[in-house]
């Protein structure tokens, strides 16, 4: 079983500057508990993004595309970063987020990820391909 495990950093991260960087003690501390799922054998990927400040988000109002760059003033929660694990039980998967050397306000959603086998067969003859996008974007 896949899992995420989206980071959701404490209050005020939705209004940090584009440029800002971690702090080196807390990527140290993060790093050795990168280590430990990556020496457990679970760690798929691993990435940290940059603030909703230097981002952008696109939606779609009667039709059309609208841009609006951040920050977002109506954000309340935005995705540090995350991990993608695989193990063999929801439970193990949280048992690993426990572990993670978070900051006080910071909280991990852990989410399930769906795979092809989960969804009915009309769905899964219509997505037929996708599990061959996966891992393999324009980048690779």
């Amino acid at each position: 079983m896949r899992f995420m495990m989206l980071m959701i950093p404490g209050s005020g991260y939705e209004a940090v500057d584009a440029s800002a960087m971690p702090d080196a003690k807390a990527v140290e501390a993060m790093m050795r508990y990168n280590e430990q799922l990556q020496k457990a054998g679970v760690l798929l990927m691993v990435e940290g993004l940059a603030p909703p400040s230097a981002g952008a988000r696109v939606s779609f109002n009667g039709g059309k595309a609208k841009v609006t760059d951040g920050p977002f003033a109506e954000a309340k929660e935005a995705i540090g970063g995350y991990w993608m694990i695989q193990v063999k039980s929801h439970e193990e998967a949280i048992e690993w987020a426990k572990r993670c050397p978070a900051g006080e306000h910071e909280v991990i959603e852990v989410r399930q990820v769906h795979e092809m086998a989960d969804f009915p067969e009309d769905v899964q003859k219509v997505a037929k391909g996708f599990e061959e996008m996966q891992g393999k974007g324009a980048l690779r």
